[in-house]
């Protein structure tokens, strides 16, 4: 993937809500539970700061997060769905 994300802002490729149940139970779109869980596809050089160089992003590319689904920009690059969020909108990377 050939991008340049700007500033202090992540792009990440969403995790997939589960088909099925943990009992095997297939799930209908609409029954799925939401999930806010997404891995780092790209990161910025951080946040800009006047008269100073940026403060660098904690998260890294490959990291797994869970994140403010309220503050993301849906873009759609080389066929993937992807999100854009600013770094302090992501709430815990996930070890």
């Amino acid at each position: 993937m050939d991008v340049t994300v700007l500033h202090d802002r992540v792009l990440l490729k969403r995790k997939e809500a589960a088909e099925k149940t943990v009992g095997g139970i297939v799930l209908a779109g609409s029954l799925k539970e939401p999930v806010f869980e997404a891995t780092v596809m790209a990161v910025g050089a951080g946040k800009p700061i006047k008269d100073s160089s940026p403060i660098p992003l904690i998260v890294k590319v490959g990291d797994h997060i869970i994140y403010n689904p309220h503050a993301t920009i849906s873009v759609k690059f080389e066929g993937e769905d992807l999100l854009v969020i600013k770094e302090e909108e992501i709430f815990a990377i996930i070890e």
